[in-house]
């Protein structure tokens, strides 16, 4: 309705709308994000050069730079603002990135957790005179591997283990 009321082409803009979430189906195989991921699918499948560029950039992954990218992103948001939309309610999804942060607060040596972009990436914050680098890959691993364990997860979630270390002097 958007691409009509100002005279784009509707073909290419109800194609990028049906497909702009098709890389949500491959993005836990797949690294990346699945505006990105998406784009590639439907490039391969030689889809339209205007349709890919609007998948690929419905989220700001890659800078919008035609009519049907505007037209996707502003019906994504249309939907996205609509009540019922969002399956998760807020408590239900602070309850889910508390749960994401203790799990990885129960291993040893982590400082602090962060689950962060709605629970797609845990940043876990390591003592680094406890936990080597080599612990900390470990460690990485392991949390992933804790979360796909409970299994209520849905999408892929990344593991950051940061181990930061620090020297500080001062010049008298």
């Amino acid at each position: 309705m958007i691409a009509a009321e100002i005279g784009f082409d509707e073909q290419v803009a109800k194609e990028a709308a049906l497909f702009h979430d098709i890389g949500k189906a491959v993005e836990h195989d797949v690294d990346g994000p699945h505006a990105i991921i998406g784009g590639e699918i439907l490039a391969r499948l030689g889809r339209p050069a205007a349709v890919v560029q609007a998948v690929r950039s419905h989220h700001y992954d890659e800078e919008p730079r035609s009519p049907a990218a505007a037209i996707l992103m502003t019906a994504d948001a249309i939907s996205a603002a609509r009540p019922g939309a969002r399956r998760e309610s807020l408590a239900s999804t602070i309850k889910r990135l508390e749960r994401i942060e203790a799990i990885a607060n129960e291993f040893r040596g982590v400082e602090r957790s962060f689950a962060v972009l709605a629970g797609k990436e845990l940043r876990v914050l390591v003592k680094p005179d406890e936990i080597s680098d080599d612990e900390a890959q470990i460690m990485a691993r392991q949390i992933a591997k804790r979360l796909h364990g409970e299994g209520s997860y849905s999408g892929r979630v990344k593991v950051v283990v940061l181990r930061e270390t620090r020297s500080v002097e001062y010049a008298k």
